[in-house]
């Protein structure tokens, strides 16, 4: 006869036995407050800074933006525009800063658009072949925050009014209007045409990237006309330069509006005539040059009067 201690030894194991195989058989009725995880992504914010790139263009790229209030995301800019600063670790690969090294912001002063900054002496430091670059790099840069327009440069509260080494005149008041990496093709200096058309070219991943060419002719035709017959014949002068307009697009037919331009091209504009698709890259490097040569930042593409896409630049 089973003892009464060692029958209900055996009760107890037999018992946590079934509760054992249920467990295992349904683990989800016995799992006591579950928690359900979820794992979302942030994708950082990013500012646009134009650095110098491995050709020597002053390249448009991207940067984490740490700082959304005006003044320190000035300080942030120009803190990725510095040689060996702090931020020099996040600058993408194959890109270099302009300003030389250990330059400070001694002041700032921002209204009505227009950003007065006073750098220190070492501002005065540039190479020769570099001081041209450097304030293409720092005007097209804080050109792209919002409330500025116009910067004026001050060094050790001195209106900088000529390239450091060069001597060559700047004016007083910069913008957009200033030009990068500029290309001269004039035969008088009388009736001239600035237009700054976006190209394309490779980092060191393999990732295309956009760099804005100035050019600077006696062409009478409007700028929009001459930005596209430019993307669309890449200039021999800028071979290592990228543009995927077909040779064979038309512009048709323009309206330019107040902040607004229309453009209506040949069926040559889409990627694919089935699809009815136009390729980014063209669609950007339009775009980004009607952005700088009229200041408009909404682009309408039709095809054959048919409205395809509207591109909105932030």
């Amino acid at each position: 006869m089973i003892k009464r201690g060692a029958l209900r030894k055996i009760c107890i194991s037999t018992l946590a036995l079934v509760i054992l195989g249920i467990i295992c058989v349904f683990p989800e009725a016995y799992t006591p407050n579950k928690i359900e995880e979820s794992i979302s992504y942030t994708e950082a914010e990013k500012s646009v800074i134009y650095l110098l790139d491995k050709n020597n263009y002053v390249a448009r790229t991207n940067v984490i933006k740490k700082n959304s209030e005006t003044t320190e995301l000035i300080k942030e800019i120009i803190s990725y525009l510095t040689i060996d600063s702090d931020t020099q670790d996040y600058i993408p690969g194959g890109f270099n800063s302009l300003i030389p090294k250990d330059t400070k912001i001694l002041s700032m002063d921002l209204k009505d658009g227009l950003l007065k900054i006073n750098f220190s002496k070492e501002f005065l430091n540039i190479l020769l072949e570099h001081e041209n670059a450097m304030i293409e790099s720092i005007v097209f840069s804080l050109t792209e925050i919002d409330d500025i327009n116009q910067i004026m440069i001050f060094v050790e509260n001195e209106n900088l009014t000529e390239l450091p080494n060069s001597k060559k005149k700047i004016p007083l008041i910069l913008d957009r209007s200033f030009g990068i990496n500029k290309i001269y093709d004039i035969k008088s200096i009388k009736e001239t045409c600035k237009v700054t058309s976006y190209y394309l070219a490779k980092d060191e991943n393999n990732d295309y990237y956009y760099v804005p060419v100035t050019t600077v002719t006696n062409n009478d035709k409007e700028k929009v006309e001459i930005i596209i017959e430019q993307l669309k014949t890449a200039p021999i002068y800028q071979t290592n330069l990228i543009s995927f307009l077909q040779a064979n697009a038309e512009l048709l037919d323009y309206e330019i509006l107040e902040n607004k331009i229309s453009l209506s091209f040949n069926n040559y504009l889409f990627d694919d005539f089935n699809d009815k698709t136009i390729l980014e890259e063209v669609k950007y490097a339009i775009s980004y040059s009607i952005s700088d040569t009229y200041g408009i930042d909404s682009v309408s593409y039709l095809v054959e009067n048919e409205k395809i896409d509207e591109l909105i630049l932030p």
